[in-house]
């Protein structure tokens, strides 16, 4: 039985690998690179856009009363796992019922 001369899934006939490639210094920084926290702020950035106006109340009372919905599906969902006895389900559906619930509660308040 013979040892196979190169790693499984590259060709015999494929060039040896280099060494690694060294950073070029001439070329252009990386633009996903982090900024430098002490450079001054470019001043041809465009500003920070406006802050955004609250909601209107009855688009807020509509989007609660679509949480509502929801949690309550979610809950029947959880009353008819725990039941059935399938409780995995019934604590992942109770845990997306609570977390509807507070999400619409969150948009009554915020807006």
């Amino acid at each position: 039985m013979t040892e196979p001369t190169a790693p499984l899934g590259v060709p015999e006939d494929a060039p040896p690998p280099g060494p690694a490639a060294e950073p070029d210094p001439a070329a252009e920084p990386d633009p996903a690179a982090e900024p430098d926290p002490e450079a001054e702020p470019d001043p041809e950035a465009e500003p920070d856009p406006e802050p955004r106006e609250p909601r209107p109340m009855v688009e807020r009372i509509g989007l609660a009363f679509v949480a509502l919905l929801l949690a309550v599906l979610f809950g029947v969902v959880s009353v008819a796992s725990w039941v059935g006895g399938e409780l995995f389900v019934a604590v992942m559906a109770g845990v997306g019922c609570v977390m509807t619930i507070w999400v619409g509660t969150l948009t009554l308040v915020r807006g």
